[in-house]
């Protein structure tokens, strides 16, 4: 439950969109192994993440009782906060496990570049000052879960940057962050109430829907520009056909305020995610 595998689409999708596109370039798959400790570090930051996340909210006193979204751990006595820290340093050894191994392969830059994402991660709620309860939540998932693990993964295959990953880090990281987006709005009353202030209590209910539908559509426009930017062919043009499971995430957050509907978007918005990045992924692939 604290895992929270909703959300583990958003660390997923970049690796494959990364690696996909590194293949299109070389031809081939140059590092496999690479490739595994990209994908499992990027999961294990994203669980050590939310771990985090359940922890500090609950010390915060930001997870009530009241609350929409799904059972935080901490918060509800299921597990003891002890024990939820364990598990956060033991998902974020993993992920520094995996970012030793790609420094070996690629360099030191990527052992930085971990050590700057677990650090964000640990931030994101915790800490004298954490930049979650001050509206930059948002901004740190479009950072380090579209540009930073996209053109990473990309970068420890073939040691280099370019357009083509850098345009589709952009798209997939719009989609990563309008997760976010639902997340919050979802919470928009209870954490005003417990003093988080995240960017949908600072823009508002509506003016927060306006920026989903603009990263939800942004995606979409993106893509092709990236491709035509990248010199890569039109088959990742197939990720175009992922755009009809955005209708149902995009009405219930226009219409909806009620948990279960905003939970649902949420499933629905990381769907989107998956399945735009796994077509893209397969259309640079061919």
């Amino acid at each position: 439950m604290a895992a929270r595998p909703r959300t583990l689409p958003a660390a997923v999708a970049p690796v494959l969109v990364g690696t996909a596109a590194a293949v299109e370039w070389a031809g081939d798959l140059p590092r496999l192994g690479a490739f595994i400790a990209a994908l499992v570090g990027s999961i294990f930051i994203q669980i050590g993440t939310n771990l985090a996340n359940d922890y500090s909210d609950a010390k915060r006193g930001a997870d009530t009782v009241d609350r929409l979204g799904p059972v935080r751990v901490t918060s509800a006595g299921l597990v003891t906060p002890q024990r939820v820290l364990v598990a956060t340093w033991v998902a974020f050894g993993v992920a520094v496990a995996c970012g030793v191994y790609l420094t070996a392969v690629a360099g030191v830059v990527i052992l930085l570049i971990g050590a700057v994402s677990i650090a964000a991660g640990v931030l994101y709620t915790g800490g004298p000052r954490p930049y979650g309860y001050a509206g930059l939540g948002e901004v740190f998932v479009f950072l380090f879960f579209g540009l930073v693990a996209v053109n990473g993964s990309y970068y420890v295959q073939v040691e280099q940057l370019d357009a083509l990953p850098l345009g589709l880090s952009i798209a997939v990281g719009f989609l990563a962050t309008a997760i976010l987006v639902v997340n919050n709005v979802r919470d928009l009353e209870t954490d005003r109430r417990s003093g988080k202030i995240t960017l949908a209590v600072r823009m508002g209910r509506q003016n927060a829907v306006v920026l989903y539908r603009l990263l939800v559509l942004g995606a979409f426009v993106v893509l092709p520009i990236s491709l035509v930017g990248g010199e890569a062919s039109a088959l990742p043009l197939i990720g175009l056909l992922a755009l009809p499971l955005a209708v149902k995430p995009l009405r219930t957050m226009s219409n909806r305020t009620d948990g279960p509907a905003l939970n649902a978007a949420l499933a629905g918005t990381g769907a989107l995610l998956g399945a735009f990045s796994l077509l893209v992924s397969l259309g640079l692939l061919i």
